[in-house]
């Protein structure tokens, strides 16, 4: 059972400039027109620029020219509907779902690099499960900043849920074990650990998440459940570079892509799936705690190829 249902509405609202750049490029360039393979050149183009990336357009491309060739399809309008079953096709069914303890608190740990909204999103993610009837604590893990810190016990306040922090400069392992104390004294349902925000070459700040997670393991079993990188969609190529090192040094198990709004390169969506077999849960389409939405494939498709 679905904890969590995509809205087409507010997905398609998020994609808006999205669908306008690359989406509204594509129709310009194919509708009306015959197929050949200057068109095809120019399509390859047009999808590389819209941030699907080479690995990914090459895939499609090779698709459309077998196609192509086989006199499958043979105008530019066909080729939108043949996108949009491939790119549908990219995502078999699969596991999307917060990974959430049966009993005792479930443990969310989430990581990333400064700037992409991770307070943010960490705060949305509260909302979501509010709106669930479950109750949620927050750990303010980034012991680094005291911006940080307060950014957190605000959105606490915003939220009615209540937060653990420690002294500014202290372990935030040492926050994560309050953190989790509490919530299994407090019977609480989840526990969200905001981190320092930290880059994926910064040696010292990734042994300190291993050590967050250890501390977690030991004292929450199962914990941590879930382990998300939140990821700034206007970053482009460069989200997807941090989505390949975390997956690799962090035990990542799921993206939340945040500024897709914000973004006419909302196709890197597509480039994380083909590069990473980190799944991508959860999609930010506004500022608001309510614009937060799970990633479904099929729905993110059609909203992004609707008119």
């Amino acid at each position: 059972m679905k904890l969590f249902r995509a809205t087409i509405g507010a997905i398609k609202k998020g994609l808006d400039r999205t669908r306008e750049g690359f989406v509204g490029g594509l129709r310009s360039l194919l509708r009306g027109r015959k197929l050949d393979e200057a068109l095809l050149s120019a399509l390859e183009k047009q999808m590389i620029e819209g941030d699907l990336g080479v690995r990914t357009t090459g895939r499609l491309m090779a698709e459309l020219r077998r196609a192509y060739k086989e006199r499958e399809i043979e105008t530019g309008d066909q080729v939108l509907e043949f996108l949009k079953h491939d790119l549908i096709a990219m995502w078999p069914p699969a596991d999307r779902e917060l990974n959430l303890a049966v009993d005792g608190p479930s443990v969310i740990l989430v990581t990333g690099v400064n700037g992409v909204g991770k307070t943010t999103s960490i705060a949305k993610l509260a909302r979501l499960l509010q709106l669930q009837n479950k109750t949620v604590l927050l750990g303010a893990c980034d012991t680094f900043r005291a911006g940080a810190v307060r950014q957190l016990e605000i959105w606490a306040e915003r939220l009615g849920v209540d937060i653990v922090k420690g002294q500014q400069g202290g372990d935030p392992a040492a926050v994560a074990f309050d953190a989790c104390q509490a919530g299994k004294a407090r019977g609480v349902d989840v526990v969200i650990l905001d981190t320092a925000g930290r880059l994926q070459t910064q040696d010292p700040l990734m042994r300190q998440l291993t050590k967050i997670r250890g501390v977690v393991a030991k004292h929450i079993e199962g914990g941590p459940h879930e382990v998300l990188l939140v990821l700034d969609a206007t970053s482009g190529q460069n989200a997807l570079r941090q989505a390949e090192a975390f997956g690799e040094s962090a035990g990542v198990t799921g993206i939340m892509l945040t500024k897709l709004d914000g973004t006419a390169k909302g196709g890197i969506v597509v480039a994380i799936r083909e590069s990473t077999d980190i799944p991508v849960k959860f999609i930010g389409v506004g500022e608001t705690p309510e614009d937060i939405q799970p990633f479904e494939p099929e729905v993110f498709v059609e909203a992004l190829f609707s008119e």
